[in-house]
């Protein structure tokens, strides 16, 4: 952290200068996490393709459309590439790396998992975009969890839900944003403190507020 700059007055005091803005232009750094953030959610994705899928399966049995609530893991890397690097994009590209490792890895979906891994990413990028890349608090986080899980939500209604009942749908849609703002949203925030706390994080803004918030 550094002493701001200040500059002169009429009466020849002198006042600190305005907080800088926060660029928006990616660096070298940015890209290189994203690719790195990418690949780690990927696996994540892969892993939780087991577990959450029975999770999803079981849940949905008990209740259709209930299984919504498993769906959030899978929405995580757009909240961290947004919560992380916090550059325009940043949510998008993330979510969208890590569905194509999943895709690569292998899964049951195929190619889906890239139009899912856009549509998610979409969803989460919009919420940051609305706050124009200037919050990054665990309401932020959480919202753009929402809509991720709400894109996620569209994309399935158009590809195939469309043809189940309204009551399905409206459970479903329910499921999926409490989980996108949970398990996407609540433990994305969770996980970027966390790794803020290690250090990891000093050449972004993320750290530099956890040490300011300590």
């Amino acid at each position: 952290m550094h002493a701001a700059s200040s500059t002169p007055t009429d009466t020849g005091r002198t006042t600190p200068d305005p907080t800088p803005e926060r660029s928006t232009r990616w660096r070298v750094v940015d890209i290189v996490i994203a690719a790195v953030l990418g690949v780690a959610t990927g696996l994540i994705f892969w892993l939780w393709n087991t577990v959450g899928y029975l999770w999803f399966q079981t849940a949905d049995a008990v209740t259709p459309g209930f299984g919504g609530i498993a769906v959030g893991i899978w929405l995580i890397g757009g909240v961290l590439g947004g919560l992380i690097i916090r550059k325009p994009g940043a949510a998008l590209l993330v979510e969208l790396i890590g569905a194509i490792v999943s895709m690569l890895v292998g899964n049951v979906w195929g190619v889906s998992t890239v139009y899912s891994g856009i549509v998610q990413g979409l969803g989460a990028e919009l919420v940051f975009a609305a706050f124009a890349y200037r919050r990054f608090g665990i309401v932020v986080a959480a919202l753009s969890g929402v809509g991720a899980g709400a894109a996620a939500w569209v994309y399935e209604f158009f590809i195939g839900n469309i043809e189940k009942s309204a009551a399905f749908n409206a459970i479903y849609l329910s499921t999926t944003v409490v989980s996108g703002a949970l398990l996407a949203g609540v433990l994305g925030w969770v996980l970027v403190r966390a790794l803020a706390a290690t250090g990891a994080l000093s050449r972004f803004a993320a750290g530099r507020d956890s040490r300011r918030e300590v």
